[in-house]
């Protein structure tokens, strides 16, 4: 799994004392976020990954991932123990423990309000609500959860509210702490959905049925932080809250020394070890950047355009050495990726001139200067989707996902057709229609390299290519409503399972994940098959021959798997970086 390697003051952080704060004084970890949240309702993110990480350190799930194990393993969190799942993998039982309580807030009208199974079973039912128009539903309606659907399709068709109350066999109330989840058909990697607190973070219904419509700006959960200010776009800002319960530390860490003295340090302590948490919305590198070098904040991921300077060749420089910047350097289970939408008329399609196009642009584009100049060489080339420390991955697997060649390329767009007619030096389509690419994009200096090998990248194979800049959460919206010809962001990996990175291709999840609309029967397929298997090599190679499609053709054209670079202050101690989970806050400490 994935190992995170200490670059400099390895002794550092097993030295130091632990941090004592003056009295009356808040410990408060500060970092930055390169684009603006979307929601903090689950329902409602579009799986952004920087929303998900303040929803999962303000609500819970049953399960969580053992902080400093590798190779990772679910441990209980709400849950009394690990759920107990049937030997064919469609049934999980979770026990809840008793005594967890939710934040107070106004929705329960001053009583203490304890967590039981409803609110889980509430929490998944939202998915199906069609108010909500969720678009990660994908994740239940592949699991087939019997009744849920017929639930939704009655909304849908009476336009009445969602039916919340009837009882479906899908997820059900055992008892107080207990409930149950029925899978249509085998899924044995279903269980991790329930380690992803931005996905399955217990919601009160007196919650969201008090704000409403403004339930996204509410999050009340019974995790170790609650909201405590919000500018949007700008600010965000969280504090312990003064309803969790007595936690301490209570892991199995990897025998390696980050981990180990990391274990000693949290060793008998109550989490949360911090106050706040001050998170700043700060989308250009440059400001992260020298916010971070002016102490204004404790954590920086590294921005590409200062990888070399930081760390060249992968080693942390001397002048960040010299002050006691801790360097921590790794693979990440990540991709990224741009997609072509199926349902333009350009470069969406299956008929053999279509699918030339997508791939003579994807030949087109310099993998290797994107990982140079987007990501400052820190960054795997990919050759599928499928991302590192995931089942699924081979990193002997090669394609033409990562081949870059003018010559071919071009070849392929003479072949089929896409000439210059005109004698402009641009390409036209096979009737002699203009032919004009368009990507979407941010306005960040990072956006604006990224554009720019685009361009040269188009230029030199003789089409055109104009940009649509929008923001974040503007263009999400927009690719949900396919509104976008092509686009590009990134996936990050919330379990071991890499078939989610096959999902977003799968013909059902459009609207949902699959960005590109792509619908391939051969392709769903080979999905729905593996999905079904436990991991093994009858799984493996189902899914190279779902890669192998995706290859041929070209929905998402995928540029690499990043390699992470966090840069630590000398006042942050705890942070190991784990490939997964998102609410790792409550581990860190910070020297006032």
């Amino acid at each position: 799994m994935n190992r995170r390697e200490l670059l400099a003051g390895a002794g550092l952080l097993a030295a130091l004392p632990a941090a004592r704060a003056a009295p009356g004084a808040q410990r408060a970890l500060r970092y930055a976020f390169p684009a603006a949240e979307t929601s903090f309702d689950p329902a409602q993110t579009d799986s952004s990954l920087y929303s998900n990480t303040v929803i999962a350190n303000i609500l819970e799930a049953p399960l969580a991932f053992d902080y400093l194990a590798r190779p990772v393993r679910l441990v209980p969190n709400t849950a009394a123990a690990l759920p107990e799942v049937s030997a064919d993998y469609t049934q999980l039982t979770f026990r809840l423990r008793p005594g967890i309580f939710f934040a107070d807030d106004p929705a329960f009208k001053g009583r203490p309000r304890e967590l039981v199974a409803a609110d889980y079973v509430y929490s998944l039912k939202r998915y199906f609500d069609p108010r909500w128009n969720s678009s990660d539903l994908y994740i239940f309606t592949s699991a087939r959860l019997p009744g849920l659907a017929q639930l939704r399709e009655r909304a849908l068709s009476t336009r009445a509210p969602f039916d919340y109350d009837t009882v479906v066999e899908g997820v059900h109330v055992i008892d107080r702490y207990t409930f149950r989840v029925t899978l249509g058909e085998p899924d044995p990697r279903f269980v991790y959905n329930f380690a992803n607190a931005g996905l399955l973070g217990a919601v009160a219904r007196e919650v969201v049925e008090h704000y409403g419509s403004e339930i996204g700006a509410h999050p009340v959960g019974t995790g170790a932080f609650r909201l405590a200010a919000w500018r949007r776009a700008s600010r965000i800002d969280l504090e312990r809250s003064p309803t969790y319960r007595h936690v301490t530390y209570d892991g199995t860490p990897a025998d390696e020394p980050v981990a180990q003295a990391i274990a000693r340090r949290l060793a008998g302590r109550r989490l949360p070890l911090v106050d706040r948490v001050q998170i700043d919305i700060i989308e250009e590198e440059q400001p992260r950047w020298l916010a971070f070098l002016n102490g204004e904040h404790d954590l920086l991921e590294l921005p590409g355009a200062y990888a070399t300077l930081a760390m060249p060749h992968g080693e942390l420089a001397p002048f960040l050495e010299r002050r006691g910047i801790v360097g921590q350097l790794g693979p990440s289970p990540e991709m990224e990726m741009t997609f072509f939408n199926f349902a333009d008329p350009l470069v969406g399609g299956y008929e053999p001139g279509q699918v030339a196009l997508r791939r003579a642009v994807a030949l087109a584009y310099d993998g290797a200067a994107h990982i140079r100049v987007v990501r400052g060489g820190l960054a795997l080339p990919a050759q599928s989707p499928v991302v590192p420390f995931t089942s699924g991955y081979d990193a002997a697997y090669r394609s033409e996902m990562s081949e870059h060649s003018i010559a071919k390329a071009r070849a392929l767009l003479d072949l089929y057709g896409f000439v210059d007619r005109d004698g402009d030096g641009w390409r036209e389509t096979p009737s002699g229609r203009p032919l004009v690419l368009r990507r979407a994009g941010m306005s960040d200096q990072a956006s604006r390299r990224l554009n720019e090998l685009w361009q040269r990248a188009l230029d030199a194979v003789g089409l055109r290519i104009e940009f649509d800049i929008a923001t974040w959460p503007d263009l999400l919206k927009k690719a949900r409503a396919s509104q976008l010809m092509m686009w590009g962001y990134g996936w990050t990996a919330v379990s071991p399972d890499g078939g989610f990175f096959l999902a977003i291709a799968y013909g059902p999840n459009a609207n949902e994940a699959n960005d590109a609309r792509f619908a391939l029967p051969a392709f769903d397929r080979l999905y729905e098959r593996q999905a079904r298997l436990p991991d093994g090599p009858e799984r493996e190679a189902l899914m190279r021959q779902a890669k192998d499609l995706l290859v041929a053709y070209m929905p998402y054209k995928v540029h690499a798997h990043r390699l992470r670079a966090d840069l630590l202050q000398p006042r942050l101690h705890g942070f190991w970086r784990h490939p997964f989970m998102r609410d790792f806050w409550r581990f860190v400490d910070v020297q006032a």
